[in-house]
């Protein structure tokens, strides 16, 4: 009788330890689970302000403004646009124009 009351004591301590880490383990993996929540919704937060961020640095007025300012361009006007004509492709069609 004494080593059955033995050997179910053990048991129990046993399953008593093991209750204990697995509720530890339960607490540890819940905390880490709400910390990479956490981070999601940060990340999700910089993700929307960037977006928002791309989509005004790409408006075709501030693209027009940088072209402008930084790289000096100018807006195409026919004073300064220059026409470049293909010579083969004019001599065929006088030719086919003989006929």
């Amino acid at each position: 009788m004494t080593r059955l009351n033995l050997l179910l004591l053990a048991a129990l301590l046993a399953s008593c330890l093991y209750l204990v880490k697995t509720t530890y383990d339960t607490r540890r993996l819940f905390a880490e689970v709400e910390r990479a929540k956490n981070v999601h919704a940060r990340l999700e937060v910089d993700f929307k302000r960037l977006e928002a961020e791309r989509q005004a640095q790409a408006t075709h007025l501030r693209v027009e403004k940088v072209a402008r300012d930084r790289l000096s361009m100018r807006t195409a006007t026919p004073a300064v646009t220059q026409y470049v004509g293909d010579p083969g492709a004019s001599a065929p069609a006088a030719a086919g124009e003989g006929r």
